[in-house]
């Protein structure tokens, strides 16, 4: 259990290395739209090829990935949808247009975005082969530009480099109990249950990815996002190839 909280705090330690950055280096927005395009195409490489098709070998034909994307992506669509009229719609935004929302509902923004891939790490221990590099570093990759985003756009906002470092570490805190909860409450579920677990974020983070990732990478990056984003898939599946 311990190994899962310690893969969790890893995997979303780049959100205080994202925001640590952002609050010390002025990031120009078109390094951060390819920075997220180039984590958006590791999410996918992930999904594909690490949960996706997990799911599919594990649920041999129950349906279990069928049922486990449906629910992801209608989850993160009502999640998103909520936290939006609380005032959180632009948490991620580096322009500062959040400035008027609501911190609560950008924090519960934050870690919408990042519980279902920090459940996967914790499960994909139950199998006895240690954590996988492709989806660890697919979440690490995907977390960093995020963490630049909404720190920027917080700190216009008016947000304290103080309040914005202790936002990070909360986040942090509440990935790692995430990963350690995907483990403890999935130790004895069934092959199925697996399947929909994996599949449920997939779901998710392709929803999030279109919804909210990939075109603010190509508002912010141009033309060269499409680049990026290959360059980014192409590296994850060879992580993934290879371990």
């Amino acid at each position: 259990m311990g190994e899962a909280l310690f893969w969790g705090l890893v995997s979303s330690s780049s959100l205080l290395f994202g925001g640590v950055a952002a609050i010390a280096v002025d990031v120009s927005r078109r390094t951060l739209g390819l920075v997220m395009a180039f984590g958006a195409g590791v999410l996918i490489s992930a999904v594909a090829y690490e949960l996706v098709e997990e799911a599919f070998d594990t649920s041999a034909g129950s349906g279990g990935v069928a049922i486990g994307l449906t629910a992801g992506a209608l989850t993160f669509f009502a999640g998103d949808a909520l936290i939006d009229r609380m005032g959180g719609e632009g948490r991620k935004s580096p322009g500062g247009e959040q400035a008027g929302g609501a911190a609560l509902a950008i924090v519960l923004g934050i870690v919408l975005d990042g519980i279902p891939e920090s459940v996967v790490l914790g499960v994909g221990l139950l199998g006895g082969t240690g954590v996988s590099v492709a989806v660890l570093a697919a979440v690490f990759l995907s977390n960093l530009p995020e963490a630049v985003a909404a720190t920027v756009g917080l700190r216009t906002a008016g947000w304290s480099s103080r309040n914005l470092t202790g936002l990070w570490l909360l986040v942090m805190a509440v990935s790692g109990l995430a990963a350690l909860a995907g483990y403890a409450l999935f130790d004895t579920a069934s092959a199925r249950t697996l399947a929909i677990v994996l599949s449920f974020a997939g779901g998710a983070i392709l929803t999030m990815l279109a919804d909210t990732m990939m075109p603010e990478a190509f508002a912010y990056g141009g033309r060269m996002v499409g680049l990026a984003t290959t360059l980014g898939f192409g590296t994850a599946f060879f992580v993934s190839s290879v371990s």
